[in-house]
């Protein structure tokens, strides 16, 4: 077969020399990937170098044409994102974020969606058109605002968790709105409302089927393949999963990526969770990319230029609007105001659903269609934006903490800039979490005089220990910026005290891949929560239940008649046993 055979060789190859060699090289410069992928997608588009292949007989082997194609492989990307998203998470997990999701993450769908409708009706849409418009530019990019979060390793930090929420709900909103345009295309009239709520339970019975048949045969399939001991057709089965899953919902209205990010959910629950993991990344990378990279081929700057101060008016709007919204309904719902302001402005732009219902619409005639690429544009430029944006958002809440957060009775809160009066201490312990635990070892470290300095999220745990002069200043731990200025990088021990898991394990994955010669010691749920910390790279962990256990088990022996002594060696044998056995599932 000769290589001009291959169908999208060239774009493969293309794309191959910008993942493996330009984005690494400005990546030196801390330029962000996901802008690096956007921009050199505009340049070397139908849009960009593009436009002169005709003229500049070369420049064919180094431009993208083929926009439909890249597109078609790209939306992969994003399949393979939720996925992995999924499998990070578990069903428990899930339903203790319902409120944050179902919630905070309705409430911005809905209100983002009237505010914008509105705005586009009075620049003169059709009622139906603005309604599409306002529905559609509601979404943020989860691609985008996901990648950007586990660069930055905030995925389990306070901003995670709630763009986390609210874009699930987003993809979860994706089958009503489509819905939404069919109807509205056909003009299928009083039916609307029970049209909607038949599609509606529809997708709650593929959700509910998907859930259901993967609980009764993912674990049985995996078994069998898992005692072949054939690495290939253990990757032929995870990639099944993961593109049967997204079919399944494809093919009845859903999102594909929704589909994916079930299958993700399922298999976290099963002992085979970390193998697929670490199979799966180097495809979601740079599918991932190539998504990137077709979002920046699409901008057409042709126009952008020809209604340059319109455009400008209209990427800022969104923004503006969205992020509003979304920043005020997060303080709403008990969020800190910083990390209220960083949650909207991280998801002011407009999402890659925008594309598929903006085109939709224009196919069945809801849209015009130069109002239709101009809003295309709008998206794009907002989503190329999008890492600026968040940069200038993480800087802007960090500086503005210490205004906008005030303590009860109008003294200032104690904020992370307190730090600075840590100075150049060495060998300290770094407390993260300053609740019961954290207390508690604090005692201990005073005792014996050893330095220590503690970091906790709850103005009320930092002002009753600062109005006694201990060392506790107000700050999420889960930022790698605040554990530097607490000099972690000096400190002889970091302790992991805090009560969420998530964070923890957050913390751990970041800290052994800044300063991977500092002991960490973290608190653990149990066995199964102490061996994935472990396998991120914590020293030593303690378990709660472990803990709590032996030292009730002591007493027993000891109310029992056991003396004293050979209880505490019964227990701690049994403690060595349990550590043991922990090595062992860890190694």
């Amino acid at each position: 077969m000769e290589a001009h055979s291959i169908p999208y060789l060239r774009e493969v190859v293309l794309f191959l020399v910008t993942a493996g060699i330009v984005v690494p090289v400005l990546h030196r410069w801390r330029i962000s990937p996901v802008l690096c992928y956007l921009v050199i997608g505009g340049v070397v588009g139908p849009y960009g170098l593009g436009l002169f292949a005709d003229k500049v007989a070369w420049l064919r082997f180094a431009v993208i044409s083929d926009l439909a194609g890249v597109q078609a492989l790209a939306e992969l990307g994003v399949i393979f994102l939720l996925f992995m998203i999924g499998l990070e998470l578990s069903l428990d997990r899930l339903w203790q974020m319902r409120r944050m999701v179902f919630g905070l993450g309705s409430l911005q769908i809905v209100i983002s969606a009237l505010v914008i409708g509105a705005v586009a009706w009075r620049f003169g849409n059709p009622p139906a058109a603005a309604v599409v418009l306002g529905a559609c530019l509601s979404l943020s990019s989860t691609a985008i605002v996901m990648q950007l979060l586990i660069d930055r390793r905030e995925m389990a930090s306070p901003l995670g968790r709630s763009s986390f929420s609210i874009l699930l709900m987003q993809d979860l909103a994706v089958v009503p709105i489509l819905f939404l345009v069919g109807v509205l295309g056909a003009k299928a009239g009083g039916a609307i409302g029970v049209q909607l709520l038949l599609a509606v339970l529809k997708a709650v019975a593929v959700i509910v089927g998907i859930y259901l048949g993967g609980r009764l045969l993912l674990r049985p399939l995996y078994k069998m393949v898992a005692r072949t001991r054939n690495a290939e057709m253990f990757m032929a089965a995870t990639l099944l999963i993961i593109i049967g899953a997204a079919m399944i919902t494809g093919a009845t209205g859903l999102s594909m990526a929704l589909g994916a990010f079930l299958a993700g959910l399922l298999l976290a629950e099963t002992e085979f969770r970390h193998q697929i993991e670490v199979d799966i990344e180097p495809f979601k990378g740079l599918l991932l990319g190539l998504f990137f990279m077709s979002v920046g081929m699409g901008i057409d700057y042709r126009v952008v230029v020809d209604t340059f101060g319109w455009i400008v008016a209209s990427v800022i709007g969104l923004f503006v609007i969205k992020s509003m919204i979304t920043s005020l309904l997060c303080m709403l719902f008990g969020l800190p105001r910083h990390t209220a302001l960083e949650t909207g402005l991280l998801l002011g732009q407009g999402g890659e659903f925008a594309f598929v219902v903006v085109g939709l619409a224009m196919n069945t005639g809801l849209i015009p269609a130069d109002v239709g690429q101009f809003m295309l544009i709008v998206t794009g430029l907002t989503m190329v934006m999008t890492p600026l944006v968040a940069a200038t958002a993480s800087r802007l809440a960090s500086s503005l903490a210490r205004r906008l957060e005030k303590l009860p009775g109008g003294a200032a809160r104690p904020q992370d800039d307190d730090l600075s009066s840590v100075g150049e201490l060495q060998g300290h312990v770094l407390v993260a979490g300053f609740g019961r635990v954290g207390c508690l070892l604090a005692r201990v470290l005073d005792a014996d005089a050893i330095p220590y300095v503690a970091i906790d999220n709850s103005v009320f745990n930092v002002a009753e220990a600062r109005s006694v002069g201990l060392p506790v200043y107000f700050g999420d731990a889960s930022r790698l910026e605040l554990l530097r200025r607490a000099n972690a990088e000096k400190a002889s021990t970091l302790v992991l005290t805090m009560d969420d898991s998530d964070a923890i394990e957050h913390v751990v994955r970041m800290v052994r891949a800044e300063w991977p010669h500092l002991r960490v010691l973290a608190r653990a749920r149990d066995a199964r929560h102490a061996a994935h910390l472990m396998d991120l790279g914590a020293t030593e962990v303690i378990q709660e239940t472990l803990e709590a256990g032996l030292q009730l088990a002591e007493r027993v022996l000891a109310v029992v008649g056991t003396p004293e002594e050979v209880a505490r060696r019964r227990t701690e044998v049994q403690r060595e046993k349990e550590m043991a056995a922990l090595r062992e599932l860890v190694g």
